[in-house]
């Protein structure tokens, strides 16, 4: 009989790449998401049928942030992230034989904007703003919800990279077209994990029952958006690439439909946790990440 996983809002870039690995390695692998062909969010018994007997709950289902704060996206973004994780506990406290282990993820943008150190698990401070709010719901969401038997992590997870989709198009883009330069004062902090590392991040839980609680998921050398921009075009084998202004990324924001603080909040968050706990990344540096992701 297979071994059994559910993937939460698994039709995204990183859900995706977690379906075909883990199916794979030989799970069946079931899916809950708002496409037809899935266990859908309303259907409680299919999700209860689902988790009864799984050994894990990965729950990746969110509203993109890569969109205009307006009331009714905010609404939605966050929404998607609390309200999902509540059906899911009142799902897993239905099952007979819950998933001993729930793996549900969180953002690495729930710290506040830091240029002067790293932000850990133990010592990181928490920003203010939507970005963060909706971080610190969806942790409560997750957390507080009464439930014995299961461990539960939380994954933080910084700028996931890998090939095919994500977040690194928009850099590749702009490398492409010869604005590869810094963005604003390229001084702020990038921090990332190559995906395949992320999906080894979740077998390792996996593997380690004495794990739980918060996790940074992020690779250990972040850099400088000046410097992410460099390692791009060395990358990409440009030479060159113009910089960007805070006024004209902020123009270009609106136009794309986006926000300006994916690009210009400074993100430096470290796997303290993750080390202290023998994790070896496959991707240590951006540009080992890179050579692998941009075939250039």
């Amino acid at each position: 009989m297979k071994r059994k996983v559910v993937i939460a809002g698994g039709t995204g870039f990183i859900g995706q790449y977690f379906n075909d690995r883990l199916a794979k390695s030989g799970y069946e692998v079931h899916i809950i998401s708002r496409l037809n062909n899935h266990i859908m969010w309303k259907d409680h018994h299919g999700i209860v049928a689902a988790l009864d007997g799984a050994d894990m709950l990965i729950n990746l289902a969110g509203k993109s942030v890569n969109c205009r704060y307006t009331d009714k996206n905010k609404d939605e973004i966050l929404k998607s992230r609390t309200e999902t994780t509540k059906i899911l506990s009142t799902a897993m406290l239905a099952c007979e034989n819950p998933p001993p282990l729930w793996i549900n993820a969180s953002t690495a943008t729930i710290y506040r904007h830091a240029e002067d150190r790293p932000m850990t698990e133990a010592g990181g401070e928490l920003g203010e703003g939507f970005s963060v709010d909706v971080g610190k719901a969806w942790e409560q969401a997750f957390f507080n919800f009464k439930l014995e038997g299961t461990r539960r992590v939380a994954l933080r997870m910084a700028i996931v990279l890998g090939s095919g989709g994500g977040a690194i198009e928009p850099y590749q883009n702009m490398v492409r077209f010869g604005l590869g330069g810094k963005q604003g004062s390229g001084k702020q902090m990038f921090s990332w994990i190559h995906i395949e590392d992320l999906y080894r991040i979740v077998l390792f839980m996996r593997d380690h029952e004495n794990l739980s609680g918060i996790f940074n998921a992020s690779a250990p050398v972040p850099v400088s958006n000046s410097d992410m921009m460099a390692s791009m075009r060395r990358a990409m084998n440009r030479k060159a690439g113009l910089p960007a202004a805070k006024w004209m990324l902020q123009m270009g924001a609106a136009a794309l439909g986006t926000e300006t603080e994916l690009i210009l909040k400074s993100r430096w968050v470290v796997p303290e946790r993750l080390e202290q706990a023998g994790f070896k990344f496959q991707y240590e540096t951006l540009d080992q990440a890179l050579a692998e992701i941009v075939k250039s």
